[in-house]
């Protein structure tokens, strides 16, 4: 029963890992733009990157980097994916 629990910690820490190894970069970012898809990625980490953000002065919950609007609709969409959007409000049963 103790190895299933330290077997868990370690799923959850790899997979933590794993989901903020591609946060958003800082303002001094020489690479190409961000783009719709990294703006989808960014969107669907965004709890991940602002529960880090907290501690962290290094890691931003939004990348200053990109090419505008495409990226924009990119990390709205990856938000609506990840927090399941408005379609949880209407699920409700009828009375």
């Amino acid at each position: 029963m103790k190895t299933s629990k330290l077997n868990l910690w370690i799923m959850l820490i790899l997979v933590a890992l794993f989901v903020t190894s591609c946060t958003p970069g800082s303002m001094h970012f020489t690479e190409q733009p961000a783009g719709f898809f990294m703006g989808l990625w960014h969107g669907f980490i965004s709890f991940f990157t602002f529960i880090i953000s907290l501690f962290s002065d290094h890691v931003k919950v939004y990348e200053v980097n990109n090419n505008g609007g495409w990226y924009n609709f990119g990390f709205i969409l990856g938000i609506s994916i990840f927090y399941g959007g408005g379609s949880k409000g209407t699920c409700g049963k009828r009375r």
